[in-house]
């Protein structure tokens, strides 16, 4: 009862049909990440370390960090192309690379502006020691330690008694 609609078309207009889906999907995804194609950047496959990050200075760190994303974008557009197994386990180690970067920029970052406030009065609350609500209003060592003026005469007009027994 169904109805046959003719003969298939050839292998050779269906390959090229999946390439242009394909190439659809890589447009798609350039025009919601609003990137160029990006070539495959020069960043060694190794993993990035933080202490040989932290030797460099803020404009390398910047400009790795800018290499690592056009890998990033690179390595997706790949996987949406349908790119080889071993790209596509590589967005993993690009992604925390980019992460271990941030981290060293905001640590360094944060590491001078305590520096700065060192020996200023009022510190910015994001650099001041979270703790605990209860332990943050709390009377400082100083506070607690003040005594009012009728408890420093009672202090001093009636000292501790020392004693000695005879034997």
């Amino acid at each position: 009862s169904r109805r046959r609609r003719g003969p298939m078309e050839p292998s050779v207009q269906r390959s090229d049909a999946i390439q242009t889906r394909q190439e659809l999907l890589q447009i798609k995804f350039l025009a919601a990440h609003k990137t160029k194609a990006f070539p495959q950047s020069p960043v060694p496959h190794a993993a990035v370390k933080a202490h040989e990050l932290r030797t460099k200075s803020r404009a390398e760190l910047a400009k790795q960090l800018e290499e690592l994303k056009q890998e990033l974008a690179s390595l997706k557009v790949q996987k949406v192309a349908g790119g080889s197994a071993s790209k596509l386990t590589r967005i993993s180690a690009v992604r925390k690379s980019i992460a271990r970067v941030l981290t060293v920029i905001t640590q360094t970052h944060r590491s001078q502006l305590r520096i700065f406030y060192q020996k200023k009065n009022f510190l910015p609350l994001d650099l001041r020691v979270k703790k605990t609500r209860a332990i943050r209003r709390r009377l400082t060592k100083h506070e607690a330690s003040l005594k009012s003026v009728k408890q420093q005469k009672k202090e001093t007009h009636f000292p501790l008694r020392k004693y000695a027994i005879k034997a």
